[in-house]
């Protein structure tokens, strides 16, 4: 493994240590990465977001113990849980959630969107990409078609002619997995392995580590500035792929995740103790500081993923949102207090380093759950109606977008899906109709001119 560099961590215990960015994972110095580096694309979006964050909350979330409450509903729809009122007269949110609550006149609302399918597979495809093609079916076979790319794949692609010192898309967490298989939607799809995303895992042990790139154990961090022993350690590994020789961009490659501005990007030592607690010391709290840090250095899109599985028992991170029991417990326990205070931190960070105007960010999941309580006090799959936050970016704060029935189970007007948010996003970024069909692809979905 190769570590770049050195930063000040803080612990839990709030003792300093140091860690290194971490370099391993896959092929010798990212194959992907330094092909991104030669993709060359004139169109500049021209929008009022010059970052976009989408926030992933992989599991599916409870809209009706979050941000679509139904306190008049029979309790074995509405749960144990109150509802509070929020900055704007008649929304209510659930009790769970003071701090998003006092901030909602910053961020819209979307309370109607609808999947098509109930698997967190497909579900997660679809919404990563707008669409299901290329995915994989209930019946475990491949859907037609190739892969259809992330929505940061195709910002990426929109961006690439940029000079800078990171790459256009960035995922902060590991990669996505339903059981032990990783979901498709991550990646460049069909416009190639060059749009994948530079994949950053934030270790509460270790700090930030960068696992897109596999080099020889012995080289070391000082042995960095020795450029010949790299470039013979790059070509002996080349030589075992049989791989062309280290060209500019690989090199141009290696200098961009060596250069002081990437590892500034990536250091969350030299943020302060009252912020690094305001975000909170969980591995989504210190990845979303990690995503403001990137925002700040310019990234176009930054992907946070809560967790890497969907349930918390399979998870490395802080667990999953797939709560099919307990749902009531893990939200009081963990789950709720978390996404209230980091993702107010969130905001409220951006916000006040005038970044949140320029800053679209998106949360939400793959899907919802059952409004009615199953017998292990949990929640079941359900594609039918779910919520997200939206913000920043050019989106007006303070609007709910959507109303769902009596129950959440499904929308009474407005209904939206994965392929709409897909075209706000690019909308908000600058990106044309037009010029997503010039890289091969098919919009399919509507701006949510509401949230504008």
């Amino acid at each position: 493994m190769l570590f770049l560099g050195r930063q000040n961590q803080r612990t839990c215990q709030t003792t300093d240590r140091r860690a290194f960015l971490q370099v391993g994972g896959s092929s010798v110095l990212g194959l992907s990465l330094a092909n991104l580096l030669r993709a060359k694309d004139a169109s500049k979006p021209a929008g009022s977001a010059k970052s976009v964050v989408l926030v992933w909350l992989w599991g599916g979330p409870s809209q009706l113990d979050t941000f679509d409450p139904k306190p008049h509903a029979p309790v074995e729809f509405r749960g144990p849980f109150a509802t509070i009122p929020t900055r704007l007269t008649g929304i209510r949110f659930c009790e769970l959630f003071p701090k998003l609550a006092g901030l909602n006149d910053r961020f819209s609302l979307l309370r109607t969107l609808q999947t098509k399918s109930n698997d967190h597979g497909i579900a997660g495809t679809i919404g990563l990409t707008g669409s299901a093609a290329g995915g994989t079916g209930l019946d475990g076979k491949p859907l037609a078609g190739a892969p259809q790319p992330a929505m940061g794949s195709v910002v990426a692609k929109s961006t690439s002619g940029r000079d800078a010192d990171l790459p256009p898309f960035l995922v902060v967490g590991g990669k996505l997995h339903q059981g032990k298989k990783a979901i498709v939607g991550e990646g460049g799809g069909k416009l190639g392995a060059m749009y994948d995303p530079l994949r950053l895992e934030y270790d509460p042990t270790a700090g930030t580590k960068v696992p897109a790139l596999q080099l020889p154990a012995e080289l070391t961090p000082e042995r960095l500035t020795d450029r010949l022993a790299l470039r013979a350690a790059l070509d002996s590994a080349e030589k075992k792929l049989d791989a062309a020789p280290l060209d500019s961009y690989r090199r141009r490659a290696m200098d961009m995740l060596t250069s002081p501005a990437s590892r500034a990007a990536f250091d969350l030592g030299k943020e302060d103790d009252k912020t690094v607690r305001r975000y909170g010391r969980t591995r989504f709290g210190q990845s979303c500081l990690l995503a403001r840090r990137l925002v700040e250095a310019g990234v176009p899109f930054v992907q946070v993923n809560w967790s890497d599985h969907v349930e918390a028992e399979e998870d490395s991170g802080d667990g999953g949102w797939d709560h099919h029991y307990r749902n009531f417990q893990i939200m009081q326990d963990r789950h709720a207090a978390w996404l209230d205070s980091t993702l107010s931190a969130f905001l409220t960070d951006l916000d006040e380093r005038g970044l949140l105007k320029t800053t679209l960010v998106l949360a939400v999941g793959e899907f919802g759950r059952q409004p009615k309580i199953n017998d292990k006090a949990g929640r079941e799959h359900h594609p039918d109606c779910y919520s997200a936050i939206v913000a920043g970016g050019g989106v007006k704060g303070g609007r709910v977008v959507g109303t769902s029935d009596k129950h959440a189970e499904r929308p009474a007007d407005t209904p939206l899906n994965p392929a709409d948010l897909c075209a706000t996003v690019f909308n908000a970024v600058g990106l044309t109709s037009e010029q997503v069909t010039g890289m091969g692809l098919t919009p399919t979905g509507r701006v949510i001119e509401e949230l504008f």
